[in-house]
């Protein structure tokens, strides 16, 4: 009997065998084969299992849900930790707002889609049930595009879903009048917000015809090309939702790893003080927040190599963090000896969370619950938002 489902999507029953596509509740019969148990659905998706996009798309939801809290649970143990685990929040199919896809020119045509997992091999999707369908209505038409323009490469296409339509950035040229007359076609059959192309030397914008911005916090924030965004707009709400219960209402706050200020903007009346080592990212936080009247101050700053003190931390009456997959060892170990009552937790990796929630457990701080989040459905990608509380 299958009891769980690994890191990387097998299913694993109690003796410790090991069956690729299985779901909690399967049998795995002496022969290999598998009975597929309450908790295995049929995949939507055609391309399923091939697709790299995808890999469990064979569970339903209350068992991706478990495999999730599993997840967390089982990197918390490994550091002698444990807490309130609640249930996770799924974003529902077809919400994914950014994707990068990948285009090759091969055997006379262009293909676009996903990678097969753990090959350079490309999948040609004809369907995909977790792009946002203004995202998957542009993959036939940029197939007629690339090749109208010549396209003899294989390049990453980043598509994001913008305040005034799709950004798409495709890492390839495109020169001659030819090209940019196909471009301009494109863009104004499709309403396109803005159209990039990077041959190597930094992205191209070839056609924007107003500033393409995202909404974050109720504020029009202008979008570098290729910036980070929540993967969904439920997945981002329902972070923005557990940050401000795990702050509460302080006067000052800090958001380190702010980004284009997801957290940032979205803790009013608060006073934020915004720290990114992104360059552009901050700057077009710190505009925004100036235009909209905002009290945000933003500093180009690398929290890894400059970590606040805690003489800095000390002046905030709460901490929003939200690093990268390798987490902020450096600037943990200084929030590990501040006096900040109350600290939010984002993470997209349980285990460098793990590492870093046992050095504040050490510092003296508590784990008080974890709401974890599934933005990338029939993914084993897992997200989480915490919160950590001083004791004594």
């Amino acid at each position: 009997m299958i009891v769980r489902v690994a890191a990387r999507g097998d299913g694993v029953t109690a003796d410790g065998r090991h069956a690729a596509l299985a779901a909690p509740g399967d049998t795995l019969n002496p022969d290999g084969s598998l009975t597929p148990g309450p908790h295995h659905q049929v995949p939507p998706c055609r391309h399923f299992p091939i697709c790299g996009g995808c890999q469990l798309q064979h569970l339903d939801d209350a068992s991706h849900a478990g495999f999730i809290v599993d997840r967390i649970a089982s990197a918390l143990a490994a550091h002698d930790l444990a807490t309130e685990i609640r249930p996770p929040l799924l974003s529902p199919p077809r919400t994914r707002r950014r994707a990068t896809l990948h285009a090759e020119a091969k055997g006379g045509r262009v293909r676009i889609g996903f990678t097969e997992a753990g090959s350079h091999a490309l999948v040609d999707i004809q369907e995909c049930h977790i792009l946002a369908p203004e995202l998957f209505a542009l993959v036939a038409p940029l197939r007629a595009l690339l090749a109208r323009i010549g396209f003899r490469r294989r390049a990453d296409i980043q598509l994001t879903s913008c305040d005034q339509g799709v950004d798409v950035l495709i890492g390839a040229g495109a020169e001659g009048l030819e090209a940019a007359e196909a471009i301009n076609d494109f863009c104004l059959e499709h309403r396109i917000a803005r159209f990039a192309t990077d041959d190597g030397i930094g992205p191209e914008t070839r056609w924007e015809p107003e500033p393409a911005t995202v909404t974050l916090g109720g504020v029009p924030v202008p979008f570098p090309h290729g910036s980070f965004l929540q993967a969904t707009r439920e997945g981002e709400a329902a972070l923005i939702a557990a940050v401000r219960e795990a702050v509460g209402a302080p006067a000052t706050i800090a958001d380190l790893f702010a980004g284009l200020g997801t957290f940032a903007l979205s803790l009013a009346p608060a006073k934020v003080y915004a720290a990114e080592a992104g360059r552009n990212a901050i700057l077009s936080l710190k505009g925004a927040a100036a235009i909209a009247g905002r009290p945000v101050f933003a500093e180009h700053r690398d929290l890894y190599r400059r970590p606040l003190t805690t003489t800095e931390l000390d002046r905030f009456g709460a901490i929003v963090l939200d690093p990268p997959r390798s987490g902020a060892r450096e600037q943990v170990a200084n929030l590990a000896r501040c006096k900040v009552l109350a600290i939010a937790y984002v993470s997209c990796n349980p285990s460098s969370f793990a590492r870093d929630a046992q050095m504040l457990c050490e510092g003296g701080y508590r784990v008080d619950w974890i709401q974890p989040v599934g933005q990338f459905r029939w993914s084993t990608h897992v997200e989480l938002a915490a919160r950590f509380s001083r004791q004594g």
